[in-house]
């Protein structure tokens, strides 16, 4: 018999749960919340970025997992964008806000039953901009997954052109601390880097691992604040490879196994009751130790 996390007085931490943007790696956060799924662990809060606002939306407005992993498997680059006569792209992608319209379960922020921020970026400002509580939650995901080169930037109602928020929080761990989250399950399908790519042989590979590089750089301050970093061992998969979802997501599975019983002990804690206990537990599922 499968014992529930718990803790004394009947409350346990709120669980939260950051999934990155990563295009079509995106997928592996699928595999991830069918293992927590099958464990009985339910999120509290979800914050994403980019792909990770695709994924983390659709779980927070009440899709099932099974019915993610549906999509997933079927879900196809034209289902995303459409080729559009513009200067500041090359598609549109207006199609994702019908998408998620018409798919999900409800689109708005206010109806959500599971708290949920996605992250874009002000093009002009370069500040991040989170998207939560009110509003339109088809347009906060188009918003959050608008690559910029390739979707034409998307305007508020504010008139800031937004672009994807994978470029100034691609694993938005604080922003699901700031929906309250009290323990922090992060997602990052770009740990691996580009293992596909070998070494750089000219001033383009150069560039791209360079960039990569930046990247991770960036993300490492978000994953410390983070109490458990999943990362699915997909580095050998491109990120446009949107037909390998099987694999994405067996490694999204995979990844999220040994993850469980570390999330499961700190959600025996209490923090207000033994504040020094559950902050010890944390930074040990942090920093696990070595055999």
């Amino acid at each position: 018999m499968r014992r529930k996390a718990q803790s004394i007085g009947g409350r346990r931490p709120r669980l939260g749960l950051a999934l990155s943007g990563g295009a079509a790696r995106g997928l592996a956060h699928v595999g991830v919340l069918k293992v927590f799924e099958e464990h009985g662990l339910r999120f509290d809060c979800v914050a994403g970025s980019s792909a990770g606002a695709l994924v983390g939306g659709a779980y927070a407005a009440g899709m099932s997992v099974e019915e993610l992993e549906r999509v997933g498997r079927t879900m196809r680059w034209r289902d995303l964008g459409r080729m559009t006569v513009s200067k500041l792209g090359v598609q549109s992608n207006a199609i994702l806000e019908e998408y998620v319209r018409a798919r999900f379960p409800v689109s708005r922020f206010e109806e959500l039953p599971i708290p949920f921020a996605a992250v874009a970026t002000d093009l002009r400002t370069g500040a991040k901009v989170v998207m939560r509580d009110e509003g339109d939650l088809g347009f906060a995901i188009r918003a959050s997954c608008a690559v910029p080169g390739w979707y034409v930037p998307v305007t508020d109602s504010e008139g800031r052109q937004l672009v994807d928020g994978g470029l100034v929080a691609n694993l938005p761990v604080s922003v699901v601390r700031a929906l309250g989250a009290e323990v922090v399950v992060a997602v990052d399908v770009n740990f691996e880097g580009a293992k596909f790519l070998g070494p750089p042989a000219s001033v383009i590979g150069v560039l791209l691992q360079s960039m990569l590089v930046v990247q991770r750089v960036a993300v490492e301050h978000q994953r410390q604040l983070a109490d458990v970093v999943i990362s699915p061992a997909v580095g050998h998969l491109r990120w446009d490879e949107m037909s390998r979802a099987e694999e994405f997501i067996g490694a999204g599975v995979e990844a999220a196994r040994p993850a469980v019983a570390a999330v499961r002990e700190l959600l025996e804690s209490r923090p207000e009751d033994a504040p020094g206990w559950f902050n010890f537990r944390r930074q040990r599922a942090r920093h696990p130790a070595k055999e």
